[in-house]
């Protein structure tokens, strides 16, 4: 089993709370809008699970660029100013640079 890194658990959870707060916005687009227009309690909570798992996706993005030694405040622009695109890309690219670190310094010369 391979061993998890403490900024690929990050990248985990930033990817796990960006896919709530797609789903949460979702539910403000015109098709299923109308089912909660008679439900003011149901649009704030909406609102509320939106809020906090976008307040979470950029924390846990933040933590794994740093852990990555990366420009924090470049990957949160890309998250914040393109979001949900701009999340999604900036999760793959510190995927990406995660593996090449893990990877570079993990192969040992065999000895036979």
């Amino acid at each position: 089993m391979p061993h998890e890194s403490p900024a690929q658990r990050a990248l985990a959870a930033s990817t796990a709370a960006l896919v709530v707060a797609t789903a949460a916005l979702a539910l403000f687009l015109p098709p299923f809008f109308e089912r909660w227009l008679d439900a003011p309690v149901a649009i704030v909570a909406n609102a509320l699970v939106l809020a906090t798992a976008l307040l979470l996706h950029w924390v846990f993005l933040a933590i794994a660029a740093r852990r990555l030694r990366r420009s924090v405040a470049g990957w949160l622009a890309l998250a914040v100013v393109l979001f949900p695109i701009g999340g999604a890309a900036a999760l793959i690219l510190l995927g990406w640079f995660s593996g090449e670190s893990n990877g570079s310094g993990a192969a040992a010369p065999s000895a036979g």
